[in-house]
């Protein structure tokens, strides 16, 4: 037996409960993993809360990192006492062991701690496609100027610092003075307090009224509007959370009137349908970590069983970086 935590039905944090839970041998395709550290991202409340709604009951958490214990067949890639770290489907991080799909497991660098790779897998894939793959018709080249919603999260803090390596100049948002400094010190060009600024009027006054070419919003409704007045024309929207609720439907014509824009809902998990495609995105985001270009700040540390608190902390804004939950 070993603990996990699960929920027997959607709502509010007290209904994280650690069971005790039986874990078998892996089928062909699949590990076993004796995690020693696991990430916390906001999509574990929306699976929580059943903004993305989960069959119960259901176990959360998008990534961790361990050891792997066994390896089922067809499983090549990795082999038992490989030190490995993934951001993958289906939910279920948040546990000691656990048996899961092998195709989104990678191993992990020597030179890359257990607890590193467990924050930044989910986050640090997220920046990757987002800045590699999720970008305007017209592309980014170095000097370009794009937006960052909350940029002193964990995302934020790694997109923040990988843009700054492209040679972009990001603008980055968060809701006080401190995280603004934090983006800043973390390689934004600009960081606008949006609880004191108007951040499209700051915006348009930084890009000496031409507007950014392209929006990352994990924030959702409360930033959406006036995400696309940010926009230059042919600009594109990239909208991949949703931290303060879904985006109320719009008209598309709304998009020729701002500039003919472009719009697209992005997730992680259409990117990394293959282990190739995994694969790559993580070798791309090992090298940056381990060349130094992107740190992974790891600013709470919460214990297993107090994982309750965590999502209080997390859903209260309380957190800056990376968080992750330690195993005893």
């Amino acid at each position: 037996m070993t603990l996990a935590v699960q929920i027997r039905q959607h709502g509010g944090p007290e209904e994280l409960q650690i069971v005790d839970v039986q874990v078998g041998e892996p089928g062909p395709g699949e590990v076993r993993i004796r995690h020693r550290a696991v990430g916390l991202n906001f999509i574990d409340v929306y699976h929580r809360t059943g903004l993305y709604p989960l069959n119960m009951p259901a176990s959360i958490g998008m990534e961790g990192a361990g050891v792997i214990e066994a390896v089922g067949e067809g499983v090549t890639h990795l082999r038992v006492g490989d030190r490995a770290a993934y951001a993958s489907q289906p939910p279920g991080s948040y546990c000691e062991v656990r048996v899961m799909p092998a195709k989104c497991v990678c191993k992990l660098p020597d030179a890359i701690s257990f607890e590193t790779g467990a924050a930044m897998m989910l986050k640090g894939l997220t920046a990757q496609y987002l800045l590699k793959k999720t970008r305007p018709v017209e592309g980014l080249e170095p000097g370009d100027f794009v937006l960052f919603h909350a940029a002193a999260g964990g995302v934020g803090l790694i997109a923040c610092q990988w843009a700054k390596a492209l040679g972009l100049q990001l603008i980055g948002t968060a809701g006080s003075d401190a995280k603004c400094q934090l983006a800043l010190d973390n390689g934004a060009a600009y960081a606008i307090n949006y609880a004191k600024e108007d951040f499209a009027a700051r915006v348009k006054e930084v890009t000496g009224g031409r507007g950014v070419k392209v929006v990352y919003d994990s924030v959702g409704k409360d930033t959406w509007d006036k995400s696309l007045d940010c926009l230059r024309p042919f600009g594109l929207m990239a909208s991949f959370g949703n931290a303060s609720g879904p985006v109320a439907p719009f008209a598309p014509g709304m998009l020729g009137a701002k500039g003919s824009l472009y719009v697209t809902r992005q997730t992680l998990f259409s990117h990394i349908t293959t282990r190739e495609a995994t694969q790559a995105m993580a070798d791309d985001l090992f090298a940056v970590v381990a060349s130094g270009q992107v740190k992974i700040h790891i600013a709470q540390r919460y214990a297993l069983r107090d994982v309750q608190q965590a999502h209080r902390d997390l859903e209260a804004r309380k957190t800056t970086g990376s968080t992750i939950l330690t195993l005893e």
